[in-house]
Formats: C-alpha cells, sequence, structure tokens
C-alpha cells in the first residue's frame, strides 16, 4: 500500500493525533573564542528561564559530527554578531564515554530568535541528506508553532488533501505539540527531556474514542511520548503541559495509544 491508501486502514470514528510542532532552522554557523575552531551549534530545547540545551557538532564534509572539546564557561561567536555561553553540561547528555554531548547555555541575539534563525540559520541535515533542502522542506502541512530542533517527521506524507480525505470519512485529526530536541543519541544516552502540551479538546477525543472502541492512531514517536506523559495507568488521558522526560519501556506498557504511523 501507498500513504494515500492510509484511509483503507482506519474507521469513521478513529482519532488520529498529530504533533503540530514545526522544524527551526536549529543549525548555526558558530566559532570558539578560545581557539577559533569552526564548530556548528545546534539548538535542542529551550528550557526555563531563557536558558537552551545546544549540542555543538564540528563539520566533516557535507556533513558534522560531535564535538566534545567544549569547557564550562567558554563563549562561541555566531553568525551575525551573536553569541552562545556555555554553563554546565545537560544532567544526562553523557554517553558511554564520559563525553559531554550536550550543554545548558545562554545566547545573546541581536533580534528576536525566529528573526534570527530565519536570516542565520539553517535546518539541522542528517549525514544521508546529499544537497541542501530548504527550511519549507523540513515542514509538516499542519505545522503551527515551531520549536523542534529536528522534524517531528512521521507527518511527513501528509498533504492537506489526504488530510480532508480522512476527515471526510469520520476520521477525527486531534493535536498536541512536542518540541523534538535532537534525536542523535550516538552513544546511548537516554531520551532528553522535551516541551509538550496536550490541550483539554485533544485529551476528550483520546477518551472518547477508547470509551467507544474505537482506536488512537499516533504520528509518530513524538505523540506516543507526550500522550502517554498525561495518560495514568488506568488509561484515562488528561490535558497537561510542561517538560517529559519518559522513557516508554516494555514494563510499562502503553496507556493511550492503539497503532502508530512511523516515518521510520
Amino acid at each position: 500500500s501507498r500513504f494515500r491508501d492510509l484511509g483503507d486502514f482506519l474507521e469513521s470514528g478513529d482519532v488520529l493525533v498529530i504533533n503540530t510542532s514545526g522544524t527551526m532552522n536549529a543549525a548555526i554557523d558558530a566559532e570558539r573564542e578560545l581557539d577559533e575552531t569552526a564548530v556548528e551549534l545546534h539548538l535542542s530545547t529551550r528550557l526555563p528561564a531563557n536558558l537552551w540545551t545546544v549540542e555543538l557538532r564540528r563539520p566533516t564534509g557535507t556533513t558534522t559530527e560531535p564535538f566534545l572539546k567544549a569547557t564550562v564557561g567558554e563563549t562561541l561567536r555566531l553568525a551575525g554578531g551573536a553569541a552562545a555561553t556555555l554553563h554546565a553540561p545537560y544532567p544526562t547528555a553523557s554517553g558511554r564515554s564520559g563525553s559531554t554531548r550536550l550543554w545548558i547555555s545562554t545566547l545573546d541575539l541581536p533580534e528576536p530568535l525566529d528573526q534570527y534563525l530565519e536570516r542565520h540559520g539553517s535546518p539541522i541535515r542528517y549525514g544521508y541528506v546529499q544537497e541542501s533542502w530548504p527550511a519549507s522542506y523540513y515542514q509538516t502541512v499542519y505545522a503551527t508553532e515551531k520549536g523542534s530542533a529536528e522534524m517531528p517527521s512521521a507527518g511527513r506524507a501528509f498533504t492537506p488533501e489526504s488530510i480532508t480525505h480522512l476527515v471526510a470519512r469520520g476520521v477525527q485529526v486531534a493535536p498536541l505539540i512536542l518540541h523534538t530536541g535532537v534525536a542523535s543519541l550516538e552513544e546511548d544516552e537516554p531520551p532528553y527531556e522535551e516541551f509538550y502540551s496536550v490541550p483539554p479538546g485533544t485529551a476528550r477525543l483520546v477518551n472518547a474514542a477508547h470509551a467507544a472502541g474505537q482506536r488512537v492512531v499516533a504520528v509518530g514517536t513524538t505523540v506516543v511520548r507526550a500522550l502517554e506523559t498525561v495518560t495514568e495507568p488506568q488509561g484515562v488521558t488528561h490535558a497537561g503541559e510542561g517538560w517529559t522526560g519518559l522513557v516508554v519501556t516494555p514494563e510499562r506498557g502503553i496507556r493511550s495509544v492503539d497503532a502508530m504511523l512511523t516515518g521510520l
């Protein structure tokens, strides 16, 4: 089957839950003040108190690799006269080698973040991507609020026409937000905390679908993480907002989702 046949696998009353987080131009050219080494700064997650988790990468041809020689307190010169200061290693960012891949940082920007990233940032590019794509290529058609470092890619194939077709067949579409951070967990680190927001209307639709014997289908692992964060062991889903560090395991089980559409 092809993606356009998705409606053949869903029934009227099923709920498709989508992540409406948009993809930021999260990669910024940078230079270390200490030795003028050229690096790439990847924004990961906005934290409270105007802090950010960031990752440093070293350009290697058409891709990048982790840069692990950063030090506490150092400043990076960013494109456009901006700067970033590394304050401390992110608490759960150490892998097998004990090296630090994520840092807690502050940004000093000459203009609002969205404008700065539009002007000086670019989408994070995977190693297997052979060409540079525009920022619009990394957005789902239903994105409402930019905040993800990397694209919530399971929804990439949806078009306005395909969503209209599903709705016309009685499939309900419910939104939530999970701003996904950098996903390159190359040393078996635990997944990082991410910001989520599940609105009351989405929680009601999920609970009503289960009560009626219908399925809740998550579009991507980001939706699973957000919904599972706000679902009780008994299976009741609530509205909620905050940062989640949830890792779903076989021992914990799944409480809110009956199926998942994956970009894998």
